[in-house]
């Protein structure tokens, strides 16, 4: 008798995402009859590894969920990782957190304060301890090329920053991050444009997260395209959000506009060079072998590009040659029949698998559709992503 013979299956249902004809992304799943303030050892394990392999899911009917069980659930998920949120407290995501912390409230929900308040509007005379609070939430001013304020409030917005939940100095990338759905906005579908020249757009309920796929990304490069990146990686900037705290993204939320805004490295002050994180470009997923093509573009500051073990690489270092050689890629990805708009209801938390997929917050205007309520958590990992091919020692 095999091992996994042994180990009880799952209690809960999982069923992959229902998609029409016109969809094309291939992940995504629901999940029914669990409770999370309740979750056995054994359906953690199976949780996890449904995340692993559906890369987002959404697990149904969590409205009573303390936010201290969902840190625990964060922690038990990877308890040999530091149990703090993966970009640290709120102090030194508030000092350090560059681009992600500027213009924005970041709050922690008293007694759980890894589990952080997001959202739009205004959140109740006291939300779990937080009194009369009112969250501006993210918007469309990340992007250089302005959208009109009368367009917004006719409903047309915007992917706000497509990335993944990650640091990319001193803590890993979070395995996965989750997002519980409190208040959701309600009232017409809004519509999301590219306002890249493509002419492409979709329509979406309002306040959803957007996903796509890099392993799917993967599988629509060449076979040479392949190669390259399996044996390739990147360096990140030391204090990446802080290095790019005065850069604009494109209008589609994918990569910076090239403006010169970056800070330099003098700029940045002290910093710890062993802190300073290089990656593979494609991320090996540990449950089912996939490989994704996992470049976090607005923070690259080097691109090491070879296509086997004995070549030497070719160092890409402007910037600008480096964002135009990574969206290369990854528009291929940016189109409207490879987006899932995860279907989260209030009383659904999403979870999702940060070595897998790109996520976007979409922004939509308060009037008309009122206030968005999350709670959102995740932990710097233990284990940091492994490639097909080992970065050599330089």
């Amino acid at each position: 008798m095999s091992p996994s013979a042994l180990i009880p299956e799952p209690t809960f249902d999982v069923q992959e995402l229902y998609k029409s004809a016109k969809e094309q992304y291939n992940f995504g799943a629901t999940i029914t009859g669990l409770d999370l303030n309740t979750i056995s050892l054994t359906d953690v394990q199976h949780l996890k590894e449904a995340i692993w392999t559906h890369k987002v899911v959404i697990v149904k009917g969590q409205k009573d969920l303390d936010p201290k069980k969902q840190w625990e659930l964060v922690t038990r998920f990877d308890p040999n990782a530091p149990q703090v949120h993966s970009h640290g407290d709120i102090k030194t995501f508030q000092a350090k957190g560059g681009m992600l912390s500027k213009s924005r409230q970041v709050v922690g929900i008293p007694g759980a304060e890894n589990v952080r308040l997001i959202g739009k509007g205004y959140q109740g005379e006291d939300h779990y301890g937080i009194k009369d609070m009112t969250v501006k939430g993210l918007s469309n001013d990340f992007h250089a090329k302005d959208l009109p304020e009368e367009q917004f409030q006719a409903g047309h917005t915007r992917f706000q920053r497509w990335h993944i939940d990650a640091p990319l100095y001193d803590r890993e990338p979070a395995w996965f991050t989750t997002l519980r759905c409190i208040k959701q906005p309600q009232g017409p579908d809004v519509t999301i444009e590219w306002d890249d020249g493509t002419g492409y757009s979709m329509q979406s309920r309002p306040g959803l997260t957007a996903f796509y796929s890099n392993s799917q990304l993967y599988s629509m490069m060449s076979p040479e395209e392949q190669q390259m990146a399996d044996y390739s990686w990147c360096e990140y900037w030391p204090h990446p959000y802080m290095a790019i705290e005065h850069c604009k993204g494109n209008a589609n939320g994918l990569g910076l506009v090239n403006q010169g805004k970056e800070h330099t490295v003098e700029e940045l002050g002290d910093f710890d060079e062993s802190k300073v994180k290089r990656y593979p470009l494609v991320w090996m997923n540990p449950v089912t072998g996939e490989k994704a093509f996992m470049v976090h573009g607005i923070a690259v500051r080097k691109l090491f590009l070879r296509s086997g073990p004995d070549e030497q690489p070719r160092v890409l270092e402007d910037l600008t040659e480096i964002r135009e050689w990574i969206a290369d890629i990854q528009l291929r990805i940016l189109k409207p029949q490879y987006i899932c708009m995860a279907p989260v209801e209030e009383g659904d938390i999403a979870m999702w698998d940060n070595y897998g997929v790109f996520h976007s917050a979409v922004d939509y205007p308060l009037q008309g559709h009122g206030p968005r309520t999350m709670h959102q958590a995740n932990i710097g990992a233990s284990r940091g992503p492994v490639g097909p091919q080992p970065i050599p020692v330089m």
